[in-house]
């Protein structure tokens, strides 16, 4: 987190306590100063470290641990059933009485959402919490959804988000515009979407795959091949990148694999989609400027260990 609004404090009276059930949006209850009134998380909340010793208000209704195939037969399967995939804990939420939750409409499958809210006992707990659904399809959604929480709790969130702004100003374009292909999921493939295509524009790249402020598309092996980008890079929702490694064969076993440009030239790179590209909140300013870092070649490597280079096959 950064320390440009640190100073800011919401107004006199009743200390907020606030649930954030979104990773990303922990990260903006940081951003904005207002961690210490942070009371509690969702399971996929992790950074700053200090939010894990809060109580964890959520957790997957199933085993999260397969690989990319696997779960996206479990997601499919639970959406079929109409059952939620998240689970909210309720004797949690009775024993913390928060006064504002943090959720999101923007997807179901990625985090605990508006719905799961609304079947938890949120409506009847005591201290009658605001409801702060956030909706980031886009970088200018991202912002908004800034303001809507500082705004829910009574701060100014303008100094944060003009700071984060002007970092991604001051991004250098390289001179070439690299054609790039960047890919959520790995089996079956999925192309990035929503905020990603912008920040590979303004990294200046080109984005073959996923349109701005839309929904991460599927695609086949046969658009990627014929498309046959310069650089290509795995960004999975919610796997780092010691989790992708072992999953690139999804990938790497392709026919014709070694045949693509991005292959034969070194361009294959695997990104950490759980702390970077996957969480529309402050860090989308470190995510673009480790396209720009990939974009440019390795010019700063502020962010090394945001992202690795696969080795060109032999």
């Amino acid at each position: 987190m950064h320390p440009a609004s640190v100073s800011l404090q919401p107004p006199e009276g009743e200390r907020p306590r606030i649930l954030s059930l979104i990773a990303s949006a922990t990260e903006i209850v940081f951003e904005l100063g207002l961690g210490q009134f942070l009371a509690g998380r969702s399971h996929e909340c992790d950074y700053p470290l200090s939010v894990l010793d809060l109580p964890c208000c959520t957790r997957p209704r199933f085993d999260c641990s397969g690989d990319s195939r696997e779960i996206d037969q479990l997601v499919k399967q639970s959406l079929r059933d109409a059952l939620s995939i998240y689970e909210v804990f309720d004797d949690v939420l009775q024993a913390l009485q928060p006064t504002h939750i943090i959720t999101q409409t923007q997807c179901e499958v990625c985090a605990v959402s508006l719905r799961d809210i609304e079947r938890s006992v949120a409506s009847r707990l005591k201290s009658c919490p605001t409801i702060i659904a956030l909706a980031p399809n886009s970088l200018a959604d991202i912002w908004d959804d800034f303001r809507r929480v500082a705004g829910a709790v009574g701060v100014n969130g303008e100094p944060a988000i003009a700071q984060m702004q002007s970092r991604m100003a001051a991004i250098r374009k390289p001179v070439s515009t690299p054609r790039v292909a960047c890919i959520e999921w790995l089996e079956p493939l999925m192309a990035a979407g929503n905020w990603v295509p912008e920040l590979v524009d303004l990294a200046g790249g080109q984005n073959l795959f996923g349109v701005a402020g839309a929904h991460s598309p599927w695609m086949t092996w046969e658009e990627l091949f014929e498309a046959d980008p310069d650089i290509i890079i795995a960004m999975p929702c919610g796997f780092s990148i010691e989790r992708t490694l072992p999953e690139m064969h999804w990938l790497t076993n392709r026919p014709d694999y070694q045949r693509l440009t991005a292959v034969r030239t070194g361009n294959v790179y695997v990104a950490d989609g759980n702390q970077y590209f996957n969480r529309p909140g402050p860090r989308v300013v470190e995510s673009l400027e480790i396209l720009a870092e990939i974009f440019h070649g390795a010019t700063c490597l502020k962010h090394a260990a945001g992202f690795v280079k696969l080795p060109v096959p032999s």
